[in-house]
């Protein structure tokens, strides 16, 4: 209960980038244990939503430039070459699962009806498995453990992005089927070409707000602002 309400809270802004989690109040607030809510924070540092820093305790992953930049170009480098190995070796059951993800990714409301400010929980869930659905035909399993670990770090700056303003230029939908169609219809360079605009527009929408200084994140007390990162 403790991890789903505080990742709620951290993908829907009420917990802002940098915000520290600091145990009294959590505990308080859940009427749980130290160890229990440590073991909830543990798993929000495992999908890349909260960091341990020393002499700092537990904070809500702070958004910085220079991070998105390196993520950015690690996932273009790795998770195109994963995708690119799994259109050329992917079998007849990786391409019908693939229709089955895309299914239902499309058939579920990206906002939560009752909160439109919220990604709709089933929704995020349905995006993450088309996602590694994609890259699961690949036969290299290192390559695709970290393809899957780098895609689970950029979350955080994904949610931030599909909330900014100008996110209503983007038909992420659209993109979601041409990557599927050219999965299936095995055009690896396309595959390439499409699942790179895919992990490179959210991150500009990013870097543009971020000259804009209208990009929120925390300041070092933990209150919320709106600054250039």
């Amino acid at each position: 209960m403790a991890y789903a309400t505080l990742q709620s809270d951290i993908l829907s802004g009420r917990l802002r980038p940098g915000d520290r989690l600091k145990f009294p109040p959590l505990c308080e607030r859940f009427g749980l244990s130290p160890s229990v809510v440590r073991e909830a924070l543990n798993r929000l540092a495992d999908q890349g939503l909260v960091r341990m820093q020393p002499h700092v305790g537990f904070q809500v992953t702070p958004l910085s430039v220079g991070d998105l930049k390196e993520l950015v170009q690690a996932r273009v480098h790795v998770e195109t070459e994963v995708f690119r190995l799994a259109v050329e070796h992917g079998d007849l059951q990786w391409e019908t699962s693939i229709v089955a993800a895309h299914h239902m990714l499309a058939r579920i409301p990206e906002k939560d009806l009752a909160d439109p400010a919220r990604t709709n929980p089933a929704w995020d869930e349905a995006h993450a498995a088309f996602h590694r659905t994609l890259l699961l035909g690949c036969p290299n399993g290192r390559l695709l453990d970290l393809a899957l670990r780098l895609r689970q770090e950029f979350k955080l700056y994904r949610h931030w992005s599909d909330a900014l303003k100008d996110a209503v230029d983007r038909d992420a939908a659209s993109e979601h089927r041409l990557l599927a169609d050219a999965a299936v219809t095995r055009d690896s360079g396309l595959a390439l070409e499409r699942l790179t605009a895919h992990i490179v527009n959210p991150a500009d929408r990013l870097l543009r707000m971020a000259a804009a200084g209208e990009l929120p994140v925390a300041t070092p007390a933990g209150r919320s602002t709106h600054t250039s990162i």
